[in-house]
């Protein structure tokens, strides 16, 4: 059977991929969920001319002058609206986020002025100039502005400034209920004294992990034996996910059945085993109505297709116009040896260049067993199948890895 090319591979699992629709949530819970419309602020920020600084509100051409001394008319604090309006010789006592009141077209800090203890007269010392620490009204944003645009994943620093447009609940991609199944008579739970010939099942831990990262809800059904009976039972409860993970049991051996057991759950393969390095064991399909991605065992080519297929899925599912991630530009640190007949994604650190341009620095021990080069990556280098040697220095696409 000859292997498929991963952009078509790709492209024809995002094709069987249907959007899971969207719902409304409260704002709080918003972290993390890709938003279904555009924000628009319902209001503008800030709504009045505001203090930056501690000090007082004072007329400019009363302080061209200096040193010289003013009424204080007012204090007004925060969250109060001024009532006097200030007039020649005359000054009102502010804090940071104070509106600043009708007359007064500067702010001295008070780091600049003396002041009695009864707030009745400032002296004016220093000025940093006219206009000084005023927030103009809509300074940040106005109402009506549209500031979040659908497709967008909502982290802290957006959610921030959706509170501050006072969007108190969001319209947001639903979030796919993804099944982890992994599958190996080796394999034994973390925690657990592992047995002759047996090892700890830390792909699905570290998976389930990786789908939250990426917005996504994660059942772990736990390490499923290498039988038919058995993989057939575990894939048809997680039928009722949005998405299907295996993990292990993909490939040719005598005791690989998750194809078998795929088939004897009522669901098909679509295709299998893709021209990629590490990850040529993928696997897509159906059970059900739940798509199914096929990952292999190793760690590295599970993470590798993870980054390569489930990540696309999963934006496909949220409804993402574009859901294979685009490669950046960065420069080879070192020499490259040609490639194979399969495009190799090859585990790399990045680090800033002195040009801005990312540097790639390949690791040298590329075994998909190995999972400490897999926790010390930032990034996947992309090389062509076929592709001569590269030379440090040459340009190169590479993936980031969250």
């Amino acid at each position: 059977m000859a292997l498929l090319p991963v952009r078509e591979a790709q492209e024809r699992l995002i094709k069987s991929l249907t959007p899971l629709g969207t719902e409304r949530i409260t704002l709080g819970k918003a972290a993390g969920r890709i938003l279904a419309e555009d924000l628009v602020a319902r209001r503008t920020q800030p709504p009045f001319d505001a203090s930056a600084m501690d000090g007082f509100a004072v007329r400019h051409a009363d302080v061209r002058a200096l040193p010289v001394t003013l009424k204080i008319v007012e204090e007004i604090p925060a969250g109060k609206m001024p009532e006097a309006k200030v007039g020649a010789g005359e000054a009102a006592r502010l804090y940071t986020g104070s509106p600043i009141p009708a007359g007064a077209d500067t702010v001295v800090i008070q780091e600049h002025t003396t002041y009695t203890d009864d707030l009745s007269e400032v002296t004016v010392n220093e000025i940093t100039g006219e206009g000084a620490h005023i927030r103009a009204a809509g300074n940040d944003f106005s109402e009506d502005d549209r500031l979040l645009a659908k497709g967008m994943r909502l982290d802290a620093r957006a959610v921030t400034l959706a509170a501050a447009m006072n969007c108190a609940e969001v319209a947001v991609a639903k979030r796919p209920r993804t099944a982890i199944i992994s599958s190996g008579d080796e394999l034994v739970p973390v925690g657990t004294a592992p047995g002759p010939g047996q090892i700890i099942a830390s792909n699905g831990i570290g998976l389930a992990v990786w789908l939250a990262a990426h917005g996504a809800e994660a059942r772990d059904f736990g390490i499923v034996p290498d039988d038919v009976g058995a993989l057939t039972k575990a894939l048809t409860e997680a039928a009722a996910c949005d998405l299907i993970l295996t993990i292990g049991g993909a490939s040719v051996g005598a005791h690989d059945h998750v194809g078998e057991a795929v088939q004897a759950a009522g669901g098909a393969i679509d295709f299998w085993r893709v021209a990629m390095k590490p990850g040529k064991p993928i696997m897509v399909g159906k059970v059900g109505a739940a798509p199914l991605i096929g990952l292999p065992g190793n760690p590295a080519s599970a993470f590798v297709g993870a980054e390569v297929f489930v990540a696309p899925a999963l934006a496909a599912l949220e409804g993402a116009p574009d859901p294979i991630p685009a490669p950046l530009r960065a420069r080879l640190a070192h020499d490259m040896p040609a490639t194979g007949a399969r495009e190799e994604y090859v585990r790399a650190k990045l680090e800033p260049g002195a040009d801005g341009v990312p540097l790639a620095h390949p690791f040298p021990r590329q075994d998909s067993s190995l999972m400490t080069v897999l926790a010390e990556a930032g990034a996947l280098i992309l090389r062509p199948a076929g592709a001569g040697p590269a030379k440090a220095g040459e340009m190169v696409d590479a993936l980031p890895l969250a």
